[in-house]
């Protein structure tokens, strides 16, 4: 292992850093390969006749606590009583 050098009032270790670099792009590559098969996913739901936009609300709603959603939806809908 490389002895940290000292830079200024911090120390310098270049092993520490490249094992950081290394995980770093370790999990962008995974990050990738998961984006991949989210893409392919949702070109199976296009494909079985769902709609993507639909399937991804119901996505960024399940993430939602039911409490929260229910308080979103409350609002929502008092918002739009204003246009009809």
């Amino acid at each position: 292992m490389t002895a940290p050098a000292a830079v200024g009032h911090n120390s310098f270790n270049g092993d520490r850093l490249k094992s950081l670099v290394e995980r770093i792009e370790r999990l962008e590559a995974e990050k990738a390969a998961l984006a991949d098969d989210i893409k392919e996913i949702y070109s199976e739901v296009k494909s079985a006749g769902y709609e993507g936009k639909i399937v991804r609300q119901v996505i960024r709603l399940r993430k939602i606590d039911k409490a929260d959603r229910a308080e979103q939806q409350e609002l929502l809908d008092l918002y739009m009583a204003v246009f009809s």
